[in-house]
């Protein structure tokens, strides 16, 4: 599960980056805050109130993953400011720190057998990932894929075969990723896989070989199958990009499929999926009210252990008594927080569990399956007291055309409950979620006084194929009515002061922010645009090459340049800028290569040009997002300045 979970972080970290520094546990006695409010300044702040840096240092800990053999944690934790990455023996307190950045972050890792480390890095934000690896005991450290302007992808670290992993290149053409067999240890690599044009991933079966690869044009997406390794590929199933058959892994036997479907459904369900016929046979789980997200099993015994759902709150449903027993000990020993278990070794004996709950990113713990011992391995934030954290509530609400919106309410503790000065925050993606759980902007804002909305818009994933497709082309229309209609419940509840409501968001929240003061001008005080397009034009027409496949679904979901000119006009901020009255504070990084500099650029300019209110925050050594401790430090100081600036 290794490899899935490697993947997962780094999808998470290129999809969604800057969505939100969302951390993954109760109660309360927080800041004396009034019954309504007015915002203080930074300096005039009370004792009452948490440090800005408590919410956005980096962890003291966090990202544990446990060696294949159960003997050892690997974690990171900071040196000179930046995450790197540490190993210490199981019951030993002696750390060997194995990187050393100090530019950037490390941006993820992975065991390579017992005693060598993988990881990847970028520069400065620009999202061409090089993987290295190091011995566990520092030594024999190497950079495996010394190539500029190459992004690297993991496709598997073959988990019996400590000296060899199969990962994806794009240095042939920036475009397309072809498959290599690489030596971790030497660092030689072979070529097992060249892609023919429009190949956008790869997948091996239980033994590592590679037997599935998937392809795109965009519009239509295919499943390709080989029997053996040494057969050519050969298509068995063709679907319009809005059927998803998403396999997940083989069958134990490696002769079929778990995948995750919609096909002739609207949620998508987990079946067991027939190669030769390439039909879904057996339906194994599926839920009336949202998407399946994924499904666990065990390498040791070969059985399908579980299915996880996310409706408010992530749920599970077990097929396999031992995995169910191991998580019902887990919570009745860790009560009052989310219980994640996220790591196992080989032999299943040796686990490591996450917590959290809305008000602590929480701990992580090492359980011995066997014995039920249960160990903390370490705090990730131990300086924030969960006391002083405010309650993220699951809440729904109407939107105009009788659509139910989902989403989160976050109030200051100890407010009123009315009248409050309001956050409004969409997420980013926008084929994406908001999530319960631990979120440092959320508390941060919370702790100064501000309520927090967010919403699941339509367009927003896990809810069904419907509520998905009825977003596409709704960038700035029906998309952003669902953000607008939540700010008319707030305030029709009594609950948000309108004259006191500030929109921010990142990536795709940082358009939403520029349609809101665009398109509902009297609606806001003042807008934060982290990272958001501002010209849906230049925006497409800047994709990143490895995006190259999917252009002609962006032209679906988004519009098309040719064919949807006048609607892409319509809802390009940049071009409506006369409209705008509030405020606005814009963050970028020079490095992005998904929203380009540029769009923050045309969006300064052209209110500069109008004599319109703009404040600029432009990192040099950053992507899509801010990532390095002391630039959002700044940011975070200079967003909180502005919003009790204009909120007053």
């Amino acid at each position: 599960m290794l490899k899935k979970i490697f993947s997962m972080i780094i999808a998470f970290l290129l999809l969604q980056q800057c969505a939100s520094t969302t951390s993954q546990g109760s109660q309360n006695t927080s800041p004396s805050l009034k019954t309504n409010p007015d915002i203080n300044s930074e300096e005039e702040l009370t004792s009452n109130y948490i440090p800005l840096e408590d919410f956005f240092k980096n962890p003291e800990k966090t990202a544990f993953e446990i060696s294949p053999d159960g003997q050892k944690v690997a974690f990171m934790q900071p040196w000179e400011n930046r995450l790197n990455v540490h190993v210490k023996n199981i019951g030993s307190d002696e750390v060997i720190r194995l990187t050393s950045a100090t530019e950037r972050d490390i941006a993820g890792y992975l065991w390579l057998g017992n005693s060598r480390i993988g990881y990847v890095q970028d520069t400065g934000g620009d999202e061409n990932f090089r993987l290295f690896a190091v011995n566990i005991d520092g030594t024999n450290q190497a950079d495996l894929t010394p190539f500029d302007s190459v992004r690297v992808q993991i496709i598997d670290e073959l988990e019996n075969n400590h000296q060899e992993m199969l990962i994806g290149l794009n240095k042939r053409d920036q475009r397309l990723h072809d498959v290599y067999r690489l030596n971790v240890i030497s660092g030689d690599m072979e070529l097992i896989a060249e892609n023919p044009g429009n190949i956008s991933g790869w997948q091996t079966d239980h033994d590592g070989k590679l037997r599935l690869a998937f392809t795109a044009d965009g519009v239509n997406t295919s499943i390709l199958y080989r029997e053996v390794e040494a057969d050519t590929f050969r298509i068995i199933l063709t679907t319009d990009f809005r059927e998803e058959v998403n396999p997940m892994f083989f069958t134990f036997d490696n002769k079929a499929l778990y995948v995750s479907s919609n096909r002739k459904r609207d949620k998508s369900a987990l079946y067991i999926f027939d190669i030769n016929t390439a039909t879904e046979t057996d339906l194994i789980f599926g839920h009336d009210e949202v998407d399946i997200s994924w499904a666990m099993y065990s390498k040791k015994r070969k059985v399908l252990t579980g299915v996880s759902i996310y409706t408010s709150k992530q749920k599970y449903h077990f097929f396999d008594n031992w995995r169910e027993n191991v998580q019902k000990d887990l919570e009745e020993k860790l009560p009052g927080v989310e219980v994640r278990l996220s790591d196992l070794d080989d032999n299943e004996t040796m686990a490591l569990v996450r917590t959290f709950n809305d008000k602590t990113r929480g701990a992580y713990y090492l359980y011995n399956t066997e014995t039920k011992e249960l160990s903390k391995l370490a705090d990730i934030s131990p300086w924030l007291d969960p006391l002083k954290m405010a309650n993220m509530m699951p809440i729904s609400y109407k939107s105009r055309d009788g659509l139910t919106i989902n989403g989160y309410l976050t109030l200051p503790k100890d407010s009123s409950d009315k009248n409050l000065p309001v956050i409004v925050n969409p997420h980013g993606g926008p084929w994406a979620r908001n999530r319960w759980g631990f979120n440092s902007e959320v508390q941060f804002l919370a702790n100064r006084g501000y309520a927090v909305l967010q919403m699941n818009f339509r367009g927003s994933t896990g809810y069904g194929r419907n509520f998905k497709e009825i977003g596409f082309k709704q960038w700035g229309k029906t998309m952003q009515d669902d953000v607008t209609d939540g700010v008319h419940w707030l305030i029709n509840e009594g609950i948000a002061d309108k004259d006191r409501i500030g929109i921010y968001g990142g990536s795709y929240g940082g358009y939403a922010t520029l349609a809101g003061v665009t398109f509902t001008p009297e609606l806001y005080a003042c807008g934060v645009d982290y990272v958001g397009p501002s010209n849906i034009f230049t925006l497409l027409n800047s994709l990143p090459p490895y995006w190259e496949l999917y252009r002609q679904m962006f032209y679906e979901m988004v519009g098309n340049p040719e064919d949807d000119k006048e609607l892409l006009e319509e809802i390009s901020p940049v071009f409506h800028v006369d409209k705008i009255k509030a405020p606005l504070f814009v963050a970028q990084g020079a490095n992005d290569p998904r929203v380009k500099q540029a769009e923050s650029d045309q969006i300064v300019e052209a209110l500069q040009s109008k004599g319109i209110d703009v404040q600029y925050m432009l990192k040099e050594n950053e992507g899509h997002g801010f990532h390095n401790e002391e630039n959002r430090m700044e940011f975070y100081n200079a967003m909180i300045e502005f919003l009790n600036k204009h909120m007053n």
